[in-house]
């Protein structure tokens, strides 16, 4: 293993104390500004969005198609060797590569947000996809840019901390794009609700210029850092120097992470691939039909934002937090593994929940579980997602060579919410089908390989290692 990749073991344990002190670093408080930037688009094309048309009175069956707007994010590997690579005449010499795109993207996703704001979905349905496609596409690009800085900005020790700090920003976007939109959407109407969130990207951009550039290296470093790695990729000489530019940069950009990723894991690679692409299956599956859900049980707007929005924000950050000084503590593994084992057992919450609704056979009327039901359930499963994600986002940081953040990220990103967002198109048919109890039940079973995975890896990491070197899993 080269220096410029790294293991996801973990380091040795530290005190409590040194891994809390993480957070207090200038990386880390800027990484959690531009967490904000990543997150708020995402619910914006995604739950908020499917509030949005439910309450317009659109199809649940055409709502979970919208899902598919989502498989923007799993196909982004497709033109990340461009932001890998090419710079924005004038914005990269003033802000430099990464930092760059990242306002390119921002400036996509304000634009996106006002062409929303502006439609009716019962009149422009088509129309709000094709600007919700602009969203995520323009989201996916700031994406590829934001984890390729975000890796690159700090040494190793610190990519468990970045990772939380990522996930806090992430989700304090969550929670204007979600609660933020609801109270926004009860309190005046949708068009407003987006308005505003469009507004805030403002303030993503200002992150974005605040933020510290990495470090640049002279087009003669690039060009002899490159020639160099892939020599030793191809295992030969390909006096890249000597060959035209569209055979540098396919060579540079593209051949060479997929081929560096799979020659330093081997056969192995492909597992980790599969455990990439099942980890969020059980999650990405819910989530889409989670806010028709609240709606359908009876819950209003208000309650959702207050319950599902709010308070759940809360809980995420507390997994995240927790995770993110686990990490530090333990490695990456075992938070790893128990961040899968709680998100496939909370979403048997869920169906409990919808076992709790019904019929009132005195009254005929609809009974809605009580809040105290909903924020039991939102607590659990947002606990357990802030860990996971945490844990995930560590882990796949740690797969990375530096020579290739971007594109080898991108790949690792794309793959793990394609499965996930094709699956969840269907969502709405299955709940029309056959219930909501049913549907949570399947997206709980959808989380088991993801488990089983984990201990597979947990295997192989404590194999490889030499027999004095002992894994914290």
């Amino acid at each position: 293993m080269t220096a410029a990749t790294r293991s996801p073991a973990g380091p040795e344990a530290k005190s409590w104390r040194e891994a809390l002190l993480v957070y207090s670093k200038k990386p880390v408080v800027a990484i959690a500004m531009l967490g904000f930037s990543a997150g708020l688009p995402f619910l914006l094309v995604f739950s908020t969005l499917t509030a949005w048309l439910r309450d317009e009175g659109v199809e649940r069956t055409a709502i979970g198609f919208f899902a598919w707007v989502g498989l923007t994010y799993s196909i982004k590997i497709f033109w990340a060797p461009i932001i890998d690579r090419l710079e924005i005449p004038l914005l990269s010499r003033r802000l430099g590569q990464r930092r760059s795109w990242i306002l390119f993207g921002q400036i996509g996703i304000a634009a996106g947000l006002l062409l929303m704001s502006s439609m009716n979905p019962q009149q422009s349905l088509w129309w709000i996809a094709v600007a919700a496609v602009l969203v995520a596409f323009s989201s996916a690009t700031q994406d590829i840019a934001l984890d390729a800085y975000r890796i690159e900005i700090v040494d190793n020790n610190l990519q468990g901390a970045m990772s939380a700090a990522y996930i806090f920003g992430y989700r304090l976007a969550l929670l204007m794009a979600g609660a933020g939109a609801l109270y926004i959407a009860e309190w005046s109407d949708w068009s407003m609700a987006y308005i505003a969130m469009a507004a805030l990207m403002g303030l993503a951009m200002l992150a974005t210029l605040w933020a510290d550039a990495t470090a640049r290296k002279t087009p003669e470093q690039r060009a002899s850092d490159e020639a160099a790695m892939v020599d030793e990729i191809m295992g030969r000489p390909m006096n890249l120097s000597q060959r035209p530019q569209w055979q540098r940069w396919l060579l540079g950009a593209v051949i060479c992470p997929f081929l560096e990723f799979f020659q330093r894991n081997g056969v192995f690679a492909l597992l980790i691939l599969t455990f990439i692409a099942v980890f969020r299956l059980s999650d990405i599956t819910m989530g889409v039909m989670a806010n028709p859900f609240y709606l359908d049980l009876g819950y209003s707007k208000a309650d959702i934002a207050s319950v599902a929005k709010v308070f759940g924000f809360f809980m995420t950050i507390a997994g995240s937090a927790l995770c993110g000084v686990l990490v530090v503590r333990w490695g990456i593994y075992k938070p790893l593994f128990i961040g899968a084992v709680m998100v496939s057992v909370t979403n048997l919450l869920f169906a409990v929940l919808a076992m709790q609704s019904g019929i009132d056979n005195q009254t005929a009327e609809a009974v809605t579980p009580t809040l105290a039901w909903l924020a039991f359930v939102i607590s659990a499963d947002n606990l357990s997602g802030g860990i996971a994600s945490t844990a995930f986002i560590a882990y796949l940081s740690s797969l990375t060579n530096r020579s290739y953040t971007a594109t080898q990220y991108a790949l690792f990103s794309s793959l793990m919410t394609l499965p996930g967002k094709f699956i969840s198109g269907f969502s709405g048919w299955v709940v029309d089908s056959a219930g909501y109890s049913e549907f949570f039940i399947v997206a709980s079973v959808l989380g088991v390989p993801a488990i089983a995975l984990v201990l597979v890896l947990i295997s192989h990491e404590r194999k490889a290692l030499p027999e004095k070197e002992e894994v914290k899993v």
